[in-house]
């Protein structure tokens, strides 16, 4: 017996409708199944998988998230993309959209960090080629990021997957 990954996440927003617009609009999901005001299971654009994400609405009187400073719950979600382009594309639409808080490089991951509507945290990275992790791999890194460092560094990830 043996995972082979995490295969989907189902969050609890205040409306899933708007969850599921915001996550076509600026992240190109693909809406899978839908129930207006209900739920909403969406895809990732060049996953093969059913559904990576799901939204049950719970009503617009529920409260912000408590996780990580009041209670325990989860920090984030991050979705990756195939190339160090993509990441300079998915920043350029998410700095559009408003919705990045921060970025930071992690060594082996390039990261932006970002607010859903409701206020939940995701992660938008790129994975370093595992054979360019150096010792890297073992470290606890977090730097600021510099996309057109990483560019210089890596040109040859340049190219965009769409």
């Amino acid at each position: 017996m043996s995972i082979t990954g995490m295969n989907h996440a189902v969050l609890y927003v205040r409306d899933s409708t708007r969850h599921r617009a915001f996550y076509e609009e600026v992240l190109d999901f693909v809406t899978v199944i839908e129930t207006p005001g209900q739920f909403a299971f969406m895809r990732a654009p060049r996953s093969n998988n059913h559904h990576d994400i799901a939204f049950f609405t719970i009503g617009a009187g529920a409260g912000p998230s408590a996780a990580g400073s009041e209670t325990v719950g989860m920090y984030h979600l991050a979705w990756e993309v195939a190339t160090l382009g993509d990441l300079f594309e998915m920043q350029r639409r998410l700095e559009a959209a408003g919705v990045i808080k921060g970025s930071s490089d992690h060594g082996p991951n390039k990261s932006l960090y970002c607010m859903d509507p409701d206020g939940l945290e995701f992660e938008v990275m790129w994975l370093v080629p595992a054979d360019r992790w150096g010792d890297e791999e073992h470290e606890a890194i977090v730097r600021p990021l510099d996309l057109a460092a990483e560019a210089k560094r890596f040109p040859d990830m340049m190219a965009t997957s769409s």
